[in-house]
């Protein structure tokens, strides 16, 4: 496994990661979850991330009490909040008031005293920047949290919270979780890589795979049952990528792959990691082989000329 620093921070993190969105505490049973959580772990896996709204806290619960079965320096946690929680007015957003109680109710799911990356699950435009920067200053100086980061927020959003940092001192975000994928490359385009690169701001990207497009399942003509496709509830999303057009541009990567003898899956991760300033790919399995194929891809280094084959194949949209 490589690892690789968050950001300008001194803290590494495994490049492949293991999220919970869905699965872990969702759709895949107890067993599974703690299988999969442990083969992460002793496969060198050390960047675990989840979100008190997944699972409305059950993803948390659950990593909570796997992961108990670890040295606690060994891992890296990271989790979110934002999101509603519940009907109460003041429990979703990044006032600091819901910034101060999530992390209280994240420690008390995840089982730890502290979490290395508590992010911004996205940009609340109801509170002031500068009192979400003293929310998460506070909680870093409390030692509750390690660092904090962003997810899903503009290059212009970010530019702001750092701004507020330098000017009041206070600690800056080391990081962005934005979705980012060959079929999904937003970041690359509309100013927050460039940002983030510049400012020593790590990436760590989550639906790499493109909710699973990327490893060909879907240009099958048979689905398997237990796809994502096929789960009315979480399809949305595979939905806009597995556009014919897309699925085409799939094809000729499985093409490539199986010149470099090597799943079509793990060209795409290694595609994303192609860049220093991604930190970590967030991945997730619903099974053991799933993510036994997934972790191989952290060995795998692309070519200039291969890298320049894939480009050529899914072209950037300006």
């Amino acid at each position: 496994m490589e690892y690789r620093r968050l950001g300008n921070c001194g803290a590494r993190v495994s490049v492949i990661g293991l999220g919970s969105w869905i699965t872990i505490g969702g759709t895949v049973d107890k067993k599974t979850g703690n299988d999969l959580i442990k083969f992460a772990f002793d496969n060198g896996i050390n960047f675990f991330d989840t979100a008190d709204v997944y699972a409305i806290g059950r993803a948390e619960k659950f990593l909570g009490v796997s992961l108990k079965n670890f040295r606690r320096q060994d891992l890296f946690i990271a989790s979110k909040c934002f999101w509603p929680m519940s009907r109460n007015t003041n429990d979703k957003g990044l006032s600091r008031k819901h910034v101060t109680e999530s992390v209280h109710n994240s420690l008390q799911n995840l089982k730890t005293d502290y979490i290395d990356l508590y992010q911004c699950h996205r940009y609340d435009t109801e509170t002031p920047v500068e009192e979400t920067c003293r929310a998460f200053n506070t909680l870093i100086e409390q030692g509750k949290i390690l660092y904090w980061g962003t997810s899903e927020w503009t290059g212009k959003q970010i530019k702001e919270a750092v701004t507020v940092c330098e000017k009041y001192n206070l600690h800056k975000p080391v990081s962005n979780q934005p979705q980012y994928s060959l079929l999904y490359r937003d970041i690359e385009t509309n100013g927050v890589l460039d940002y983030c690169q510049k400012e020593g701001i790590g990436q760590v990207v989550w639906s790499p795979l493109a909710q699973g497009v990327l490893t060909g399942k879907y240009n099958r003509k048979k689905i398997d049952r237990d796809s994502r496709l096929m789960d009315k509830k979480n399809s949305v999303f595979v939905q806009r990528l597995a556009t014919e057009e897309n699925l085409k541009k799939v094809e000729k990567l499985i093409s490539i792959a199986e010149e470099l003898k090597t799943p079509v899956s793990n060209v795409a991760l290694a595609w994303c990691l192609r860049n220093q300033i991604i930190s970590s790919v967030i991945t997730s399995a619903t099974k053991l082989s799933q993510l036994k194929e997934t972790i191989k891809a952290s060995e795998l280094e692309l070519s200039g000329q291969i890298i320049k084959k894939i480009e050529n194949n899914f072209k950037l949209k300006k």
